[in-house]
This record gives structure tokens, sequence and C-alpha cells, in this order.
């Protein structure tokens, strides 16, 4: 499939036009989802010498989606959901609520390489659409990344919805939503010549703007150390409401996140959102440095999955993993905060957030 096949199922009357204009826009994900999609991995060089052993923490991330929503996943084959199968057999998942896709992938993280669900409430007939971004592994950190490319047009043909195909890079790990006109993003990533060395700052807040539904983007500068997508705002800044956002910060001045996050931290404090507020700014921990054969890995505990029913937070063995646990509780307390073991995840230098990505209801 191509970028040119979405003409097949996408409406006369959108060719041209942009979500925006159309009165599409991506919302929240602590607001309800329909399903959360998944690929599953299979990719031993995104964990080399570890892939077996994370496939029964994602299962139990798989169990815990399933306590609220359904859950779509991506496979390459039916040999590969009998396998996944295996798996999810060992724990406490309802199998009713999950569902498999043969669409095959190069590697697992669905938060970059899936589709960008949008939704419109007023529409008579499409009321919710997907947004095509081009995807090069981070920069073409790690090719191929050819099937990945092409998932989201893998479900919105499945699906049968309107595409919208801005032909720029752009991955759903480096912006963060507060469904109400914000976008949150890094300069660090977005502003990388790895992905869209043509366009400056300003034309990249108009992609935004125009294929997001956004009125504002707001800038943090960088992210953490041993983040391989030079920044992605889901491991240092998430919106838990419209006007709040949990933030890591580094408790360790020796650490050489320390001045990072702390930048970060002063500008979120300087940041105003569309009503005029400033925005509400909770400080959550870093865990203690997770190294692995002498890497520096990105654990955070900021990349945490807003789901219908919990949300799901990486934990490290570590003394902030209980910290870090009670201050997401306290500020959702309608959903159950559920830490599962990411040690291993971690090594594929990303955890839940970028594993999944989410389909609202609509």
């Amino acid at each position: 499939m191509s970028i040119k096949d979405y003409k097949k199922y996408t409406p006369e009357n959108f060719i041209g036009k942009t979500p925006k204009e159309l009165g599409y826009f991506f919302p929240a994900e602590f607001t309800t989802h329909k399903a959360t999609w998944l690929s599953w991995p299979h990719k031993e060089l995104s964990w080399p010498g570890k892939i077996e052993k994370i496939y029964l923490p994602y299962a139990k991330f798989i169990a815990e989606l399933t306590k609220g929503e359904l859950v779509n996943i991506n496979v390459v084959s039916v040999e590969m959901k009998e396998f996944a199968l295996t798996y999810i057999k060992k724990t406490i998942a309802n199998l009713d609520k999950i569902n498999f896709y043969i669409h095959p992938t190069n590697d697992a993280w669905c938060r970059d390489h899936g589709p960008a669900f949008l939704i419109n409430p007023g529409a008579v007939k499409y009321k919710k659409a997907i947004v095509n971004w081009e995807y090069n592994a981070w920069g073409n950190k790690y090719p191929p990344y050819d099937l990945d490319n092409q998932i989201p047009l893998c479900i919105a043909k499945e699906n049968r919805l309107p595409v919208f195909s801005p032909g720029i890079i752009m991955e759903g790990g480096a912006v963060e939503f507060n469904g109400k006109g914000t976008v949150l993003t890094s300069k660090s990533c977005l502003l990388n010549k790895n992905r869209n060395p043509k366009l400056s700052q300003s034309e990249i807040e108009k992609y935004l703007k125009d294929y997001y539904g956004v009125e504002q983007v707001l800038w943090i500068e960088e992210g953490i150390i041993g983040d391989d997508t030079d920044g992605h705002i889901d491991d240092t800044v998430r919106f838990i409401n419209e006007d709040t956002v949990l933030t890591v910060v580094e408790a360790n001045p020796e650490d050489e996140n320390y001045n990072i996050l702390q930048n970060n931290l002063s500008q979120l404090k300087r940041m105003k959102l569309l009503n005029g507020k400033s925005l509400k700014v909770i400080e959550l921990p870093m865990p203690k440095p997770v190294f692995y054969q002498g890497e520096r890995l990105p654990a955070s505990y900021a990349n945490f999955y807003i789901a219908n029913a919990s949300v799901i937070v990486p934990i490290y063995n570590c003394e902030n993993d209980t910290i870090a646990l009670e201050i997401i509780q306290e500020h959702f307390p309608g959903r159950k905060v559920i830490g599962i073991d990411s040690t291993d995840i971690i090594w594929g230098l990303g955890s839940f957030h970028c594993l999944s990505q989410q389909e609202p209801a609509i």
C-alpha cells in the first residue's frame, strides 16, 4: 500500500483540506478510548540479548488494558499471533477484548509508527479520521522502517476511515495534548535536522496546528539522557488534565539529567494556556539511573500510559517507584495506578507509552 491509496477511502470533499479546516482534532489521552493499538515485539535488535525477557511484562501490560478497553495488536503472521497468545494466556487478560491484525511491522514502537486518531464530534458521517504522518525511525537510525510507515494506512483501510497525509516526519511520542487546543513538544526532537531539515520552527508549528487541530504549541528544550528519539516529550512531561502536567525532575545535582530537567521545569512554570492561565506543574521523581552493558537507559516514570480503567507506569525496582506511583495515583483518583517492571523493556529505549497508541471512543 502507498500514500496514493488513501484517496480510495478518503471522501472527495476531504482532499486538499486540513483536519483543522474540517473540524477534526487530536483528543487528550485521558479521555475515553475505544481501544489501544500495539505492534507485537519481534525485532531482536531492539532488545539485543533480552527480547525473550520482555514478553511477559508486555503481556501483563496487555492484561491491564483489557480491564477497560479493546486491545488491537498488529502481528506479522498467524504464527506470531499464536506465539503472542502463549504469553498473554499466562496473565489474567480478557481474551475476548483482544483482536489481532495481520499488519506486518519492522518494530514494536506503535506510539511513533501507529495512526494518529482524530475526532470530529459534530461530523454527520466521519466522526473519526487518521493522520498518516511519515515515519523514518527517529532520523533514519534504525532501518528498515518501510513496514512501520504503512501501519496508519493499514489501520485506516481496515476501519474505513478517512486519511490525511501531511507528507512530513512526525512521531506520536514527540507530542502531548491537553485536548483543549494545546500541544506540548520539545525543540531537541522536532527541530532536529534528521526529521524535517527544510522546515522552520514556525512551519512545523503550522503543521501541528493544521493536522492535530490545535491552536497553541508550547516548547520545552530537550529530553533525558539515553533517549535515542532526540528528546520525546513522553519521557519528560505529560498532561493529566487540560491545565495540569506531571513532569520528571532529578533530585541529584550530580546526575547528568539534573540541569536538563531543571531547565524544562523552569520553562513549564512560565507557560500560559490559551485561557491565559499558568500551566499547573506537578513534579515527579526520576528513578535511580538504569544501566545495561554500560549504557545509560532512558528510564522515566513519565512514560506511563493512561488507559480507561488504569494508569500503567513503568517501574525499575528502586526506592522511587513507590513515591512515583503514589504521586500519579493522587492525580488519577478515578483510575487504578499499576506499576509493571520495565527493567528489561527499557533496554529497547522505550516503555509502555512508547509501545502503545490510543484510539478514541466516539
